[in-house]
């Protein structure tokens, strides 16, 4: 489903009624809601909004749980820590049990935290795969998604559910959520805003073939057994012949 919002509150406000749903009926069908975040800028304004009394009283928190799609290699602190925006703009303000928060990084080796983050997935699953209830996500300029950066060895990872990745262009440590991890969420929900998306959200929802080598990683996720919804603001749609 691809849906269109003619400002950045009407879009917030929509997806923030996607979230409130899916945790609605996820309580009610499986006893607890898990779902996964984004990182940046985009989604700050919605978790600022969930952190509202009008909506946080409409979660479920104490049967919620969260996980990270990706994370910098930074204590929590750091300004550039997904985790540490998202307690800041949220989770500090609404009452989720400490232990039903996640953040994949908390230190060492980011070969480490990946295989941990991993072990700690596949507990939760029995072994299994892992079904998210929800997860966020959101489109980069290139393509890119959760940290499933064009031409890194983690777009093609088909086995781990973590990937550790090193960016030489912002001198960064990365951890992802893979492919096939993110396809077994029940819902996906991109939230796209902004000028600078027009031409790689075209690409995205193009459907032309392409090798997988020249796929924007974003469009390799599509859930396998799961929804798939594109909700976007008029300034990132402006291409689009809908």
């Amino acid at each position: 489903m691809i849906e269109v919002f003619a400002d950045n509150g009407a879009l917030n406000a929509a997806t923030a009624e996607r979230i409130v749903t899916a945790a609605g009926r996820a309580v009610a069908e499986r006893g607890g809601f898990h779902l996964v975040l984004s990182g940046g800028e985009t989604p700050k304004p919605l978790y600022e909004l969930l952190a509202t009394p009008a909506w946080k009283s409409r979660m479920d928190w104490k049967r919620t749980h969260v996980y990270w799609s990706d994370e910098r290699c930074v204590p929590v602190d750091d300004p550039r820590s997904n985790a540490g925006m998202t307690r800041r703009a949220l989770l500090d303000h609404v009452p989720v049990p400490a232990a039903q928060v996640h953040p994949l990084y908390l230190g060492g080796s980011p070969q480490q935290a990946a295989r941990d983050y991993e072990a700690l997935l596949r507990q939760s699953a029995s072994g299994g795969l892992p079904r998210f209830d929800l997860a966020l996500l959101g489109l980069g300029a290139d393509g890119h998604t959760a940290s499933l950066f064009p031409g890194t060895a983690a777009v093609a990872e088909r086995q781990r559910l973590v990937c550790e990745l090193y960016l030489p262009e912002q001198d960064m440590h990365r951890l992802t959520m893979t492919v096939p991890l993110l396809n077994q969420a029940r819902q996906v929900v991109f939230l796209v805003s902004g000028a600078g998306k027009v031409a790689m959200l075209q690409q995205v929802l193009s459907d032309a073939v392409d090798s997988v080598g020249q796929m924007p990683p974003a469009r390799l996720i599509r859930p396998v057994d799961g929804e798939l919804d594109w909700l976007i603001d008029v300034a990132a749609a402006s291409n689009l012949h809908l």
